[in-house]
């Protein structure tokens, strides 16, 4: 029996042994997508020392913001470059992930089906991907091939509609798109219709048709552009571009549907400047919510009652930086990587994991145009 407990003994310990050195060993990686056509950097960071290491630019075919496939092994970015010079549309492209390395190489290249692309998704599955079409109000699907390259569109949808701000709502601008965790529906964010769409995904084509409860009403004039789930509540948050506010929603996962709960500000009160909101993300712990502010170049930071969702503001953390548009929450939950277009460079911030706080760590990159970063492990 004392031999049987040895055995055992040692086998648990060379088990945790070897999950520490593979966490030590994992290679952590951020890809910044830029504006204005300056490429797309792959930088290492190094976790402990706190630095990043640039290991590849590439400069074509890339554009501003990307997502990577569930597997690791694919990566998707895309282009307001159109693939002729007869076509106005934007192009999505499909890159490989080297797993030693986390360097790419190209695969392949599609169409957007639309003007002015401003973010790409993928299915939590991965098998489809979705692309959202800001100048031409539509929205476009795609089925993933095995060797992660990009079939041709399965659905292309145009939205029609207006809302109340004359100079940016007069048309539908589809800005982002969203999976539920299931991938049966996704959420389209219009920012000219004020309305988040909802489509149900076919599980075996990715073709797309209107939910049972097809949108919900933002308040006019909020102009939906991001949209998050929380990870373990049935909750959902719009951050509004032109109203500066975040939209709290309940989901109903059975059928998809969403109704608002609250909007709160995310500006300060003495705050009169012009100010657009852009990106928003949740803690992995499910308790802290971000969102930037353009403008007055803030995150602002708030905790989330788990009960019912609603926020509470705890206040504001500059950037660092002009223009912020996308960040990146550290699986972890140890940083925060934030993007500032109009200042080049890409922010390190620590997270307080009790408070939900942040702390500029003074470690930067620059990055020309830096719009969209996005965490990868190998």
């Amino acid at each position: 029996m004392k031999k049987i407990f040895v055995l055992i003994t040692s086998v648990l310990v060379l088990l945790v042994q070897s999950s520490c050195s593979d966490q030590s060993s994992q290679k952590e990686l951020l890809y910044i997508g830029t504006a204005s056509g300056e490429g797309l950097y792959v930088l290492e960071f190094d976790r402990e020392q706190r630095t990043f290491n640039q290991i590849q630019h590439v400069s074509e075919r890339t554009g501003g913001f990307q997502a990577i496939h569930p597997n690791g092994k694919f990566l998707y970015t895309i282009s307001g470059e159109s693939l002729t010079p007869e076509n106005e549309y934007g192009s999505v492209a499909a890159y490989q992930i080297n797993q030693d390395t986390g360097m790419l190489s190209f695969i392949n290249i599609q169409s957007t089906e639309g003007r002015g692309p401003a973010h790409v998704s993928i299915d939590p599955q991965g098998r489809f991907a979705y692309i959202s079409n800001y100048g031409e109000g539509n929205l476009s699907s795609y089925p993933i091939k095995e060797d992660g390259s990009l079939g041709e569109s399965v659905s292309v949808i145009q939205h029609e509609g207006s809302s109340v701000n004359e100079r940016r709502q007069g048309e539908p601008h589809v800005h982002s798109i969203t999976p539920s965790a299931d991938g049966k529906y996704i959420y389209a964010s219009d920012l000219g219709m004020d309305k988040i769409m909802i489509y149900v995904v076919d599980q075996e084509t990715g073709e797309l048709s209107p939910g049972e409860s097809p949108y919900v009403e933002i308040e006019p004039g909020s102009g939906p552009r991001h949209f998050t789930f929380h990870p373990q509540e049935d909750f959902a948050y719009s951050v509004d571009e032109l109203s500066s506010t975040v939209t709290v929603l309940s989901f109903d996962s059975s059928t998809g549907a969403l109704h608002q709960v609250e909007r709160v500000d995310m500006l300060p009160e003495d705050y009169d400047e012009a100010s657009y909101s852009a990106d928003i993300h949740i803690s992995p712990d499910g308790n802290f919510l971000y969102a930037t502010n353009r403008g007055h170049d803030s995150l602002a930071i708030y905790r989330i009652d788990r009960s019912t969702g609603q926020l509470e503001l705890l206040g504001h953390e500059s950037t660092r930086g002009r223009h912020p548009r996308n960040f990146a929450m550290d699986k972890h939950g140890e940083f925060i990587f934030m993007t500032n277009r109009d200042d080049n460079n890409l922010v390190l911030f620590e997270r307080n994991l009790d408070t939900g706080l942040l702390e500029y760590t003074g470690v930067e990159f620059e990055a020309l145009k830096a719009i969209c970063v996005t965490q990868h492990f190998l």
